[in-house]
């Protein structure tokens, strides 16, 4: 099918307010990823939480690794569940509330804890980590019956890209409210690390907030009128029948094989760069702060211009360059350490107490961190946009499950591959390097699939 094909999809199109309402949810959940999972929070977790970045580095491998084993294992489930039961807003009011509560609590992960509160803040990171990705499997999967397939790009670019820029205005209010004053916003404590502690209760409110645009404008499918059990029941037979069935969904079978690689690869380096960069050149929540928002601006022009090229060049011509992109700036982000960048040229790396960003090495990062960004918010806008021209429109959140599963099954491979080796070796460099065979591998499978929807009547 070709992807300028306008009406497969929905024969209906969402108002504006609708569409815009289904991409206030990135605007909402992407201050959890930006300010507690990438820039600021999992940094402190690990200087000041556990107090040595090596060992936090492999602490929250673990924690990342066993979030991901949990919704690998059900997120397929309850895609083909939600199928069943034909409405998608209750499974993202659930998910999202667990993810709200279990976020907030982060507010007592307090500097140099004991074994009780290191063991509730890892069990709030897994929690909240579970929540949010399952409502995104929900969220996702409305998506096809919101626009036309040949406006599917451009609504996913603008969503992400949308996403992006809400990360970015969080992170400001945090740089501008709590770490740059020496006085921060309610009188918080920078002493006891309440600055940077009130990300937890921050994120909470931010998505509790921003996601009522979602439920109160964009249409939902209409209730089966099935009981919870009968849907959990038909679901389930549904799902398994559509295992045993892969080989006549051999293309979105490779699809989600390739996905499952490339987006592993893209998620450790953006979830660890920050963590890398804290131990690599000892910055604070200040250089940590600036150089998020540095990637979030170019993440969502790349958004943006990617959703643009997606509906123009098609879904698979987006992800094949921002996957290219990608492995070369993490080739580069691995290359540089201990004095070096490129993996042989040396420069000059931090000063005590030193000029922001004075260092050869870290404006040298920074560069390369740009392209990160640019080739990031590509690669995953126009990935949720293949999966949409591909699956029959009838089994969208059983497939998005599936999408759910390629993004997690070997999610938590990568920061358990990163744990190991950091511990092993006792090197962040070598931990993070892992990144680079995933996004290779899942760039060969991925050059083998067709951009095709697969027909209806093959279910």
């Amino acid at each position: 099918m070709s992807v300028q094909a306008a009406d497969a999809v929905g024969a209906s199109e969402a108002s504006a307010a609708g569409k815009f309402g289904w991409a206030m949810f990135d605007w909402a959940n992407q201050p959890y990823f930006t300010i507690i999972t990438t820039f600021i929070f999992a940094p402190y977790f690990t200087s000041a939480v556990v107090g040595d970045a090596v060992q936090g580095q492999a602490l929250w491998g673990y924690t990342q690794a066993a979030a991901g084993v949990t919704i690998a294992l059900l997120a397929p489930f309850l895609g083909a569940i939600a199928d069943a039961g034909g409405a998608r807003k209750p499974w993202i009011f659930v998910f999202s509330a667990l993810c709200i509560v279990a976020t907030f609590a982060l507010w007592w992960a307090v500097p140099g804890a004991d074994a009780g509160v290191l063991a509730f803040t890892l069990a709030a990171i897994v929690l909240a980590t579970i929540g949010i990705e399952f409502a995104t499997v929900f969220n996702n999967a409305m998506l096809p019956n919101l626009v036309p397939d040949g406006r599917i790009g451009r609504l996913s670019g603008f969503a992400w890209g949308l996403g992006y820029l809400g990360g970015l205005v969080s992170l400001f209010i945090v740089l501008l409210g709590f770490s740059f004053p020496e006085q921060p916003l309610f009188g918080l404590d920078k002493l006891t690390h309440e600055h940077d502690r009130i990300v937890g209760p921050l994120s909470a409110i931010w998505f509790a907030v921003f996601v009522i645009p979602m439920f109160v404008w964009t249409p939902d499918r209409a209730g089966s009128g099935l009981g919870a059990v009968e849907a959990a029941r038909r679901g389930v037979a549904t799902l398994l029948g559509t295992l045993r069935a892969l080989p006549r969904y051999r293309n979105i079978a490779l699809y989600l094989v390739a996905r499952m690689f490339y987006y592993d690869g893209q998620t450790a380096i953006f979830a660890f760069g920050g963590i890398y960069a804290a131990g690599l050149f000892g910055w604070g929540t200040t250089q940590l702060g600036i150089f998020g928002i540095v990637i979030l601006v170019f993440a969502a022009v790349g958004c943006f211009v990617g959703g643009w090229l997606d509906d123009k060049l098609g879904s698979k011509t987006t992800i094949v360059l921002a996957v290219l992109g990608l492995i070369l700036s993490a080739l580069g982000v691995v290359s540089v350490g201990d004095g070096k960048v490129f993996f042989f040229l040396e420069v000059g790396m931090p000063e005590p107490d030193g000029a922001l960003f004075a260092s050869t090495g870290e404006r040298i990062f920074m560069v390369i961190s740009v392209l990160l960004g640019i080739f990031g918010g590509p690669a995953q806008a126009a990935s949720r946009t293949m999966l949409a021209r591909l699956a029959p429109p009838e089994m969208s959140g059983e497939f998005f499950g599936l999408y759910a599963l390629s993004g997690k099954a070997t999610a938590f491979m990568a920061p358990l591959a990163i744990g190991i080796l950091t511990d092993t070796f006792e090197s962040q460099r070598i931990g993070i390097s892992v990144v680079l065979p995933f996004l290779v591998l899942g760039l060969i499978l991925f050059v083998g699939v067709k951009e095709e929807r697969t027909p209806s009547a093959e279910h």
